[in-house]
């Protein structure tokens, strides 16, 4: 199994996937993937290009493909195929795109590609996603930071890792700020520790900006420039440092 699970496509002032090209074209190369053949799921994409579905999965697929043309990959769209289970079967590797992640499970749901995508990874096709794309390789939707702007059938995901990713994780501000900026809701931070109330067992990674995971069979590596936080009931966080390598329950390899 090797998944690259990214926090973020962009950093702020960035071009489009101008940080992560070069970590997914590594990826790929180190999975001896020629890179071709690979299916990008853009469900995600609910608005891309201040467009409406399906024209937006259109627009998503031609960005994603500008983005890393300079890596020589072949990617195409599932919207395009008629049987997207067919599309994943014969697919040599699979890309999920950010997004709205309600919508992104709905339309995973409504074309049975669950265990399609799960046993083609499981078999060894790589896996590539960022952001929602990263989420729904966890066994649930519950950590995502989108709007529910649709109702999933079930809020299952790929389970493809025993834990859940909280992807762009953010840190509370500063008690310094200037108040008329704080936000007065809860953080993210408070989210999670809801989550894990009510989910005891379960463990959260805080991945922050400019981050990925990237996993081969049960040894994970955090690449990128920032820390990743680890979650869990009851205990401290913990922090783990870029290019430390760890298994499923994170301990150092």
């Amino acid at each position: 199994m090797r998944m690259l699970l990214i926090s973020n496509s962009t950093n702020y002032k960035e071009p489009y996937m101008q940080w992560c090209a070069p970590l997914i074209g590594g990826f790929l190369k180190q999975a001896k993937t020629a890179g071709d053949g690979i299916i990008f799921i853009p469900y995600a994409g609910v608005k891309i290009g201040g467009k409406d579905l399906p024209a937006s999965y259109d627009v998503y697929e031609e960005r994603v493909k500008t983005a890393l043309a300079p890596l020589g990959l072949e990617i195409k769209s599932i919207h395009h195929f008629g049987d997207p289970v067919k599309a994943v079967n014969e697919a040599k590797a699979i890309m999920v795109g950010g997004g709205n992640t309600f919508h992104l499970v709905s339309e995973i749901h409504k074309n049975k590609l669950i265990e399609p995508v799960r046993r083609k990874i499981m078999e060894g096709a790589p896996y590539i996603g960022w952001s929602a794309g990263s989420n729904v390789a966890c066994p649930r939707l519950c950590t995502t930071n989108d709007m529910p702007i649709v109702m999933p059938e079930s809020f299952k995901c790929f389970d493809l890792i025993p834990f859940q990713i909280n992807p762009h994780f953010t840190d509370p501000y500063p008690q310094e700020i200037n108040d008329a900026l704080r936000h007065g809701g809860e953080s993210r931070q408070d989210r999670i520790d809801e989550f894990l109330t009510v989910n005891p067992q379960i463990t959260v990674a805080g991945l922050r900006e400019a981050s990925a995971l990237w996993v081969e069979d049960c040894a994970v590596t955090l690449k990128g420039s920032r820390d990743m936080r680890v979650m869990r009931h009851g205990k401290p966080a913990v922090e783990i440092k870029p290019e430390s390598k760890f298994d499923f329950a994170f301990q150092k390899k």
